[in-house]
């Protein structure tokens, strides 16, 4: 299966929201003479508060109208509390994120299971779409497996070093919280990664977490085929966030649910919501400790050795001369300039000392 040209398959120029200085989520403060806005200085990556004084008060230093920069640290890890997608994914951590090894490990196993949960026809490739695909480690397991892929992201540096990989699926700069620009059932499936939490946070002071889920999940549904599923991997804050984003995804026709490996774990706990368009299926069942003792088949054991390929099925094992023939092949039908095969195609060369 080739994939289609983006121009069949868009319906819309892609609209990518400005990068805004001070977000503008105010409130009062005890004095009512001030107020405080909260946001991100984007030249130095910090977070800041604004201190506006409307008149002169003895509790402040500053003339009338003066504005005072007060840097907040975060004691909060999750990045999403940091800066916007599109500030925090900067050059630099872009290329920090791709080159982690403990990050590919487990984008690799978060993607394996979710296409898993898609239960994809054996033996059929599929064209799929990974929103939120970033560098494209996860659109690398969708290669592997055969399948045609389109990624969409809101960081260009974060796609620039995906091009600089070349990655085999084509790549969308978008924000998908103003709803994805395919046409009506382009794709078989839809995977996403530790993206869709980002849209429960209000950058700006026009963005609205609900409105924005519902337009994501509502055009999301348009663009899959009826009976097609969607996966996305989140790392939900607390039940609130959950519950919002089930709700607006209902809201816009899915049905499914949650689906959560390892629910008696701290470390090994992972939450997957599993979508049906069109038609209603059967929620998988999350893994735990007694599935992965009993060794139930097709489910993917995460354990901290990369035992991907022992069971593939006939599949070729990577960095093997048939992987590299099959990629080279993949490539030719997808019309891209690749060298001629010579006997020292995936020569294994000696150790040096």
């Amino acid at each position: 299966m080739s994939a289609l040209p983006l121009k069949n398959i868009l319906t819309r120029p892609l609209l990518c929201p400005k990068v805004t200085l001070k977000a503008a989520q105010k409130w009062r403060t005890s004095n009512s003479s001030a107020s405080v806005s909260q946001g991100y200085d984007v030249t130095s990556r910090t977070h800041v508060f604004v201190v506006r004084r409307a008149a002169a008060s003895p509790q402040f230093s500053t003339s009338a109208g003066e504005i005072l920069k007060v840097k907040m640290s975060s004691s909060c890890r999750r990045p999403e509390h940091m800066a916007p997608p599109e500030v925090f994914y900067n050059e630099a951590e872009a290329k920090k994120y791709s080159q982690n090894s403990r990050m590919i490990e487990i984008q690799s196993q978060m993607s394996e299971r979710a296409l898993e949960l898609l239960s994809l026809p054996e033996g059929h490739p599929c064209f799929l779409l990974d929103v939120g695909c970033g560098s494209g480690l996860s659109g690398d397991h969708l290669t592997e497996e055969g399948h045609c892929w389109v990624g969409i992201d809101i960081s260009t540096a974060m796609l620039d070093v995906a091009l600089d990989r070349e990655v085999e699926g084509d790549l969308v700069l978008g924000d998908m919280g103003q709803g994805m620009p395919f046409r009506p059932g382009t794709f078989d499936g839809c995977i996403s990664i530790s993206a869709l939490q980002w849209l429960c946070n209000a950058d700006k002071k026009t963005h609205s977490p609900p409105k924005r889920l519902y337009t994501f999940f509502s055009t999301l549904y348009s663009s899959l085929t009826r009976g097609a599923r969607a996966v996305f991997q989140i790392y939900p804050e607390n039940s609130e966030q959950l519950e919002l984003i089930t709700a607006q995804a209902m809201k816009a026709g899915f049905t499914g649910g949650m689906v959560v490996d390892y629910p008696n774990s701290t470390k090994a706990k992972k939450f997957f919501l599993c979508l049906f368009a069109g038609v209603s299926g059967v929620l998988p069942k999350g893994l735990d400790s007694d599935t992965a003792d009993r060794g139930v088949p097709n489910q993917v054991q995460f354990s901290g050795q990369r035992s991907r390929f022992k069971n593939m099925k006939g599949k070729s094992v990577k960095k093997t001369r048939d992987w590299i023939l099959e990629k080279k092949e993949r490539r030719r039908r997808q019309g891209r300039e690749v060298r001629a095969d010579t006997k020292y195609t995936g020569r294994q060369r000696k150790p040096r000392f």
